[in-house]
């Protein structure tokens, strides 16, 4: 079997009745899931449907989970958020290298930047970034760091439609570059479609539909499972 082959078997994440709760409400009903490295994985839901619950459980942010069985996931895992939480008193580069060390980490900051199209704003400030541009800093702030595993929880859902396409697009041309296993949550449904070679929809706590993604036929099929999964009709649109 070609090496290549091996990694997109062998599973990034795996859980195994992973169960929350918020006061009485069961939010996440004993999930089983693998993503196999390498994989682009989406994930839709209506919100509070647990979306965000579930990537936080596998960041390892939420000790409130529960369940007979485990999840296991890579060390190396970085987390995009929808607001890019950069510190406003440090800048650019300074936020990218937050917490690293080593004789080299200017310099693998320095080619994250270059990477996604920030060359020379190292120094800029923050509040001196549009929406985009900050996207675009946490991204090389995610990557720098050579993960195993990356998380995004809606990170273009705060920014404007043209912007979004852009970073449709760089979002897709790093991962194809570094191949790390993806789990993206979001609530667009063309985006899903766009971005991932899966796509999963929750529903009441389970996984509803487990949907593989080829890029090289109609989208408009994908969509339209896609909204009958979330019970959305294409009048509703």
């Amino acid at each position: 079997m070609a090496p290549h082959t091996e990694q997109l078997i062998r599973p990034s994440v795996q859980l195994r009745g992973l169960t929350r709760s918020f006061d009485g409400r069961t939010v996440l009903d004993d999930i089983d899931l693998d993503v196999p490295t390498g994989q682009f994985t989406a994930l839709l839901g209506h919100s509070g449907s647990g979306k965000s619950t579930l990537l936080r459980a596998v960041a390892g942010l939420d000790h409130g989970v529960a369940g007979s069985g485990r999840l296991t996931a890579p060390e190396r895992v970085s987390v995009v958020f929808q607001d890019s939480r950069l510190l406003p008193w440090r800048r650019v580069l300074d936020n990218v290298l937050l917490g690293l060390n080593g004789k080299d980490s200017e310099e693998r900051g320095r080619a994250a930047l270059a990477e996604v199209g920030l060359k020379g704003r190292e120094r800029a400030w923050p509040g001196e970034l549009s929406g985009g541009e900050a996207q675009r800093a946490a991204l090389a702030r995610s990557l720098v760091r050579e993960p195993e595993l990356l998380l995004a929880d809606e990170p273009f859902g705060a920014l404007d439609a043209l912007t979004r396409i852009k970073m449709h697009a760089l979002l897709r041309d790093l991962w194809q570059r570094h191949r790390p296993s993806v789990l993206l949550v979001t609530h667009d449904v063309d985006e899903a479609i766009v971005l991932a070679d899966r796509v999963l929809v929750l529903d009441q706590g389970r996984i509803g539909l487990d949907l593989p993604i080829d890029h090289r036929h109609s989208r408009d099929a994908y969509r339209s499972r896609l909204l009958t999964a979330l019970g959305v009709t294409e009048d509703h649109q």
